[in-house]
This record gives structure tokens, C-alpha cells and sequence, in this order.
């Protein structure tokens, strides 16, 4: 997927007009409706804002990955990177329990 069609996407998602979040980045309407459209490509600062204002990570918003971050689990994960390695690996083991636990629930409905 596009940049545009990603921007869009997510600025739907999050129920901003083009207007509000050109006001946002100090430009106006028209140029959000370029990027969509991808007839023009933002500079890294302007695209790292919209990242921001949007609540995705930077990289799903230019193509880098697939994997939708949102800013909430973000800041979760570099929360738990500043962990010591003992209390990282409790995280993993509880997360990885969880999923597996889920996925077997999954599996029997």
C-alpha cells in the first residue's frame, strides 16, 4: 500500500479532516489531498508529525512494514526494552502463555 492510501487510511481511522490535520502541520487542505493522492511526497519532518498526530508508527506510515503499530503499544514496548533482562523475560513468558492459551481457545470454538 501507498503512502497516500496509507495516510488516509489512518487519518480516517482517526476521524480528522484534511483541513484539521493540515492546521496541524501548518500547511493547508489542498497539500493533504496531494499526499493522499501521492501526487506529492511530504519531507521526513512533516511525515514523522503525521505519524505522530495520527497515532501510527512512522514506519507502517511510509511502507517500511506492514505491522500496525499504534502510539499506546509503542510506548508498551519501550517500556518493557528498559527492563532488566530477568523482568523482560517474565513479560515474555506471561505473553507468550497468553497467546498460546488464546490461540488454543481459538482453535476449539
Amino acid at each position: 500500500m501507498s503512502f497516500g492510501k496509507r495516510l488516509l487510511e489512518a487519518r480516517k481511522k482517526k476521524g480528522i479532516s484534511q483541513e484539521e490535520m493540515a492546521a496541524m502541520l501548518g500547511t493547508k487542505g489542498p497539500a493533504i489531498g496531494r499526499y493522499e493522492r501521492d501526487e506529492m511526497k511530504p519531507s521526513i519532518e512533516a511525515a514523522s508529525k503525521m505519524a505522530k498526530i495520527l497515532e501510527v508508527s512512522l514506519d507502517w506510515l511510509v511502507g517500511n512494514t506492514d505491522v500496525e503499530l499504534d502510539t499506546a503499544t509503542l510506548n508498551r514496548i519501550q517500556d518493557i526494552n528498559k527492563l532488566s533482562p530477568k523482568d523482560k523475560e517474565l513479560v515474555y513468558e506471561f505473553l507468550d502463555s497468553f497467546i498460546a492459551n488464546r490461540k488454543i481457545k481459538n482453535v476449539l470454538q
